[in-house]
């Protein structure tokens, strides 16, 4: 996988931190008064830990706190006559947000607004919302359903549909993630 590949995951990784968990509302503490505040640092360049087979792990600095995914890109993407630009399926893990294995698709594309995002994996279907070029699992309490899928499965297909309407599908490699996710358990 390339660096500006691996760049370009991180970057819409981090900019979509907390979008997923945007789709439940949050009651609003009372407005306190600001102090100046140092700029944040900017992020650090994503690190790779290990390939395992199909799949990287790969770790971030990111505040205080660590941000460790594993990653793949599609074997095949359909329709092969469309340029889909880059092409992710992504679980991440960030302790200091207390999110473990959150799954994620990004594609290269703005997703059809509203639209869902189904993942197979051997005949098993999960649900994705999407927002811009990335997609969740709508139910969040599917997300270990699906993570525990992708341990054991085959196959995982990704279908989604893209802002003009084109019907996209991708085919993923599931060899090594079990792996990939192990290395992962422990980011702190």
């Amino acid at each position: 996988m390339s660096v500006r590949t691996i760049a370009t995951a991180l970057a819409i990784l981090a900019a979509s931190t907390g979008l997923a968990s945007a789709q439940a509302p949050k009651a609003t503490a009372p407005a306190k008064p600001q102090q100046a505040q140092a700029p944040a640092p900017a992020a650090a360049g994503p690190t790779r830990i290990q390939q395992f087979k199909a799949w990287g792990a790969y770790s971030y600095k990111s505040g205080a706190s660590n941000v460790c995914y594993v990653l793949s890109v599609p074997t095949t993407k359909e329709p092969a006559s469309v340029d889909h630009g880059d092409i992710f399926f992504i679980v991440s893990q960030r302790p200091g947000q207390n999110i473990s294995y959150e799954p994620q698709a990004m594609v290269g594309y703005v997703l059809q607004p509203n639209s869902k995002v189904t993942v197979t994996i051997d005949k098993k279907n999960f649900t994705m919302f999407t927002k811009d070029k990335a997609a969740w699992v709508e139910n969040a309490a599917e997300e270990p359903a699906l993570v525990a899928a992708m341990k054991t499965g085959h196959n995982m297909s990704v279908s989604a549909v893209s802002g003009r309407g084109t019907k996209t599908s991708y085919a993923y490699s599931l060899q090594g993630i079990a792996a990939a996710l192990k290395q992962i358990e422990t980011c702190k």
